[in-house]
Formats: C-alpha cells, sequence, structure tokens
C-alpha cells in the first residue's frame, strides 16, 4: 500500500533506537524525509545510517534533549515546519509509589508530556495554517491501565491520551489530525535491557522473564509476548497518511489485547 507520505517532512522524537527508531525507518520507507532525534549526536548519526542503509534514503539529523525547554527550542529553530510530528519521546522506570519523590514526578511529566506540548504548541498553528497535517502521540496501554508498579509513569501516558484528544478538538475542518497510539509491552531499547537485567538477576534466560512478565504482569494479553517495534510502527505510519484522514481525536490500541475492553 502507498501511503502517500513522498514530499512530507516528518519530526520523531526519541528516534533512536526502539519504536520511536521504527516509526521514523517506516515513514522514510514510505517517502518521507524523516528528522531523527537523539541526545547525542552519535546515536543521532548512527540511526541514520541505519535508515539511509534500510530504505536507501536520507534522513535530517536532530541531536537534541526533547525533554528539556532548550532541546524543543534548537528542534525549532532548525526545523521551523514540518509535515508530520511523532511525539515519541519517553521514559519509564518501574517505582513503587511511596518512594517516588517529587523530582521524578516533574521529570517524567516534563519529559513524556511537555516535550509533545511544547512541539506541538509550535507546529500545530502551522499545520493548520497549511491545510494539512498530522500529530501522534505515541502514549501507552498503561493509560488506561494504570501500572502499579510505575503509577507516574501511568498517569503521563493518561495525559498525552486527554491532550491529543484535546488538541484534536481544534483541528475540525482543517485537514489536520491529532491521534495518539497505545502500543503494549513492546520489545523496545528499554524493555530489552530491563528484560535482560531481570534474567541476569534470577540466573535465567530471556524467553523464561517473557513468559513469566506475561503470566504475572500482563495476563490479560492475548499476544502473549512483547510486541516488536515495527508491528508499532505500522499502525503510526499509516496514521500519519493521507489516508488516514478520517482518523482523527482517536486512540489507536497496538497492545496485544491487554486491554480488556471494546472501547
Amino acid at each position: 500500500m502507498d501511503l502517500q507520505l513522498a514530499n512530507k517532512t516528518a519530526l520523531v522524537t526519541g528516534s533512536t533506537a526502539g519504536i520511536g527508531y521504527a516509526i521514523a525507518e517506516e515513514l522514510a520507507r514510505e517517502g518521507a524525509t524523516v528528522i531523527v532525534n537523539g541526545r547525542t549526536r552519535a546515536r543521532v548519526e548512527s540511526a541514520v545510517q541505519m535508515i539511509r542503509v534500510a530504505t536507501r534514503r536520507q534522513a535530517l539529523e536532530l541531536a537534541a534533549d526533547m525533554g528539556t525547554v532548550e532541546g524543543t527550542e534548537l528542534a525549532i529553530q532548525r526545523f521551523p515546519h514540518v509535515d508530520i510530528l511523532v511525539n515519541n519521546l519517553g521514559i519509564f522506570e518501574p517505582k513503587a509509589f511511596e518512594q517516588i519523590p517529587d523530582s521524578d514526578w516533574f521529570h517524567i511529566f516534563e519529559v513524556n508530556v511537555l516535550s509533545g506540548v511544547r512541539l506541538s504548541r509550535h507546529y500545530l498553528p502551522r499545520m493548520k495554517a497549511n491545510g494539512w497535517g498530522r500529530i501522534v502521540f505515541v502514549s501507552s496501554e498503561s493509560g488506561v491501565q494504570i501500572p502499579a508498579e510505575m503509577i507516574h509513569y501511568g498517569l503521563t501516558k493518561t495525559a498525552e491520551l486527554a491532550l491529543a484528544r484535546g488538541l484534536a478538538e481544534t483541528t475540525a475542518g482543517t485537514g489536520v489530525t491529532v491521534n495518539s497510539v497505545l502500543p503494549g509491552p513492546t520489545e523496545s531499547e528499554g524493555v530489552s535491557d530491563f528484560v535482560d537485567s531481570l534474567a541476569k538477576s534470577q540466573g535465567t534466560g530471556r524467553a523464561t522473564v517473557e513468559k513469566e512478565f506475561f503470566e504475572t504482569m500482563r495476563p490479560t494479553s492475548l499476544l502473549k509476548r512483547f510486541a516488536k517495534p515495527k508491528e508499532v510502527a505500522a499502525m503510526v505510519a499509516f496514521v500519519c497518511s493521507p489516508l488516514s484522514s478520517a482518523t482523527n481525536g482517536a486512540a489507536l490500541r497496538v497492545d496485544g489485547g491487554v486491554v480488556r475492553s471494546i472501547l
């Protein structure tokens, strides 16, 4: 399927690895000029090179910490206009509620939520003026089913759902859409590192840890495995395309059936 993304420019935050990288590669494969973002130049350059090899298309570099005001300002200065904004940047940390200090709450909210707020505040009016645009927030099933082991993370993912829906309400009749995508447990870089550390501490293998995770932590999963980043990227790429013009203000699940609800 041709997603009609040729001549579109897309900024994907946090796109040097995991879901973000998979989204960037898929958009590039579909013809978009992708701006790859990460905190360090080395990682950005590496991701750009990987995209060039995988897709035979050029990609642009943006080494900036989008979880800060300074990083956002740098992005806007270098790339004042984009057609597609994918707010993928996010961090997580399993921690008991009683042990989460104010500093952690502020930090995770700024990275996961305010990064998208700041970028959308700049790009959304320009997309409306241009008569076309796509903004996608990569939320999580944790925004619907708040995980007890990291409540602060779940709260930020719920906030992203509300933010996306609220922004969508401002786009009526403009040709711009704002949606959120909710991955379930996915084999991202952070998750892979977490699984590896658990396997090492328990003296077992990754397969055993994964099996136990879906038996005890996410028993409602129908997929019964970690999703691949490219499986999430396929949904995001479609939502970014002109073909998805009738989808706006939606929360689209790629959660492996973890959320046990129809809506």
